[in-house]
């Protein structure tokens, strides 16, 4: 089997990929008559001939080593995923290598982290290390198929 190792996820590590969605150090704007800071406009989302949805997955956690047999693609829009816990979850992504995912790359999300990943980027199933494995996901609603799926073969081994 052939084994990744799980990197802490930045902005710069990811940019190729998507956005990271977090916390700045200081807010864009303080609004609420000062008492909220908004990190405005954080992804470029990307819905093409479709429209925003805002869908809830509740996934089962998984742990490290994580075994990677498969991932998957949206064509026809970005992808948003912002956990609704606090704690660390992992994202895997991949190049497109002529249709199918080249070697993957492992992040682990810390704390308070989402992910928006660009249409068409390669990307692992939700995977969550802890319960509960609760995420908002803003992507394209529309017509057309708007999912790849990719089994891995041989599979990867992710590790911490």
């Amino acid at each position: 089997m052939r084994t990744i190792a799980a990197r802490p996820l930045t902005a710069a590590a990811f940019a190729h990929f998507g956005d990271v969605l977090a916390l700045g150090e200081t807010p864009t704007k303080m609004i609420n008559a000062g008492m909220c800071g908004r990190h405005h406009d954080l992804a470029a989302l990307d819905f093409g001939d479709g429209r925003a949805g805002i869908s809830l997955f509740d996934a089962t956690p998984r742990t490290l080593p994580y075994t990677l047999d498969l991932m998957e693609r949206h064509p026809e829009g970005s992808q948003a995923f912002i956990p609704m816990h606090r704690a660390e979850w992992l994202v895997i992504v991949a190049p497109d290598a002529g249709g199918v995912p080249g070697d993957p790359l492992a992040f682990l999300a810390a704390p308070g982290q989402g992910i928006n990943l660009h249409r068409g980027t390669w990307h692992g199933v939700l995977t969550p290390l802890a319960a509960p494995g609760l995420f908002a996901v803003v992507d394209r609603i529309g017509a057309g198929a708007n999912l790849e799926e990719h089994p891995l073969d041989p599979p990867w081994t992710v590790t911490a």
